[in-house]
């Protein structure tokens, strides 16, 4: 059952496999007994995060012991609205974004928390308090830094597992579709036109990023007909070259970022988990792009 849960070897982490996704299953397995949705699971996560950022505004060590928990339960319930869903079949769009949606508030809160906190406190070595400073380094980290390296590494994620599993075992979706949906919607669907807007134009900033994979895409579909029917050397390749990549995935979405924020608020230095988040974890995903795009760009030519 715990192997059926995951979404393949290549993209789960080792702290996911022994750690986090032993813990979601005995709550999946729980929670299904009671017959909760998954979506009120991801919901319960999107509490426990903004519980966490409430807790790293405070600088005393029991506040961040307390926010490290929190999250680490909120990460937990993340982990098993995702099984759940998988083993149930009880998988959704709406589920897939509401999922999505819950990781940002999480940091929305913990970036607003660690601002708070550190407002009125010195710029280590000067005696200038961070003041509107501190609000700038964070913009820079979320909106600039974090955003666009989680919504990257998971694209990467869904293509990689779209070469592997297919569009049964992937969540790959694009601009085209999506937008068609939404446009295809009555006027009086507010919600829903609402949601597949956003989401679509979700889709387009990943693409737009991509333009070697968006080329590869399009000489296998006028050649094969699609990735299931190219040969599989050249989809040996593709994989093969992109399974080294899915360390990076990982590392720019959750764990890597979490335990740097657990070490920072612990040791009362959050500014040091922002400085990460623009220094080295953007090298990181500028390299993964790099790499992803050169490997794109190789089996196009070939095509």
């Amino acid at each position: 059952m715990l192997q059926a849960s995951f979404k393949s070897k290549d993209t789960e982490e080792w702290i996911d496999v022994y750690f986090t996704r032993p813990i979601g299953l005995v709550f999946a397995i729980f929670w299904n007994k009671l017959g909760i949705h998954p979506n009120v699971i991801t919901i319960l996560s999107m509490l426990l995060g903004i519980a966490a950022g409430v807790m790293f505004a405070y600088s005393d060590l029991l506040h961040n012991v307390l926010g490290v928990v929190f999250l680490m339960f909120a990460n937990f319930c993340d982990s098993t609205d995702g099984q759940m869903a998988r083993l149930t079949g009880k998988k959704t769009l709406v589920g897939r974004v509401l999922d999505g949606f819950s990781g940002d508030v999480w940091f929305f809160s913990i970036y607003f928390a660690i601002c708070v906190r550190l407002f009125n406190q010195n710029i280590p070595g000067t005696d200038i308090q961070w003041h509107i400073w501190i609000w700038l380094l964070a913009l820079v980290a979320g909106i600039m830094s974090h955003s666009p390296q989680s919504s990257l590494a998971d694209y990467y994620r869904q293509i990689h597992l779209f070469f592997i599993k297919g569009k049964a075992g992937s969540e790959l979706d694009n601009y085209k579709q999506q937008r068609a949906i939404y446009e295809q919607l009555p006027k009086n669907k507010l919600f829903a036109r609402l949601f597949y807007y956003n989401y679509s134009n979700y889709c387009k900033s990943q693409e737009k990023r991509t333009p070697a994979f968006q080329k590869m895409m399009e000489k296998i579909g006028e050649n094969y007909g699609g990735p299931e029917n190219m040969p599989g050397e050249l989809k040996e390749k593709f994989i093969n070259g992109s399974r080294p990549l899915m360390k990076y995935t990982n590392i720019l979405t959750f764990n890597a970022r979490a335990i740097t924020l657990y070490i920072t608020c612990l040791l009362d230095c959050p500014w040091v988990y922002l400085v990460v988040e623009i220094i080295v974890f953007n090298i990181l995903y500028v390299y993964m792009h790099k790499r992803h795009e050169t490997l794109c760009a190789d089996i196009a030519v070939k095509l």
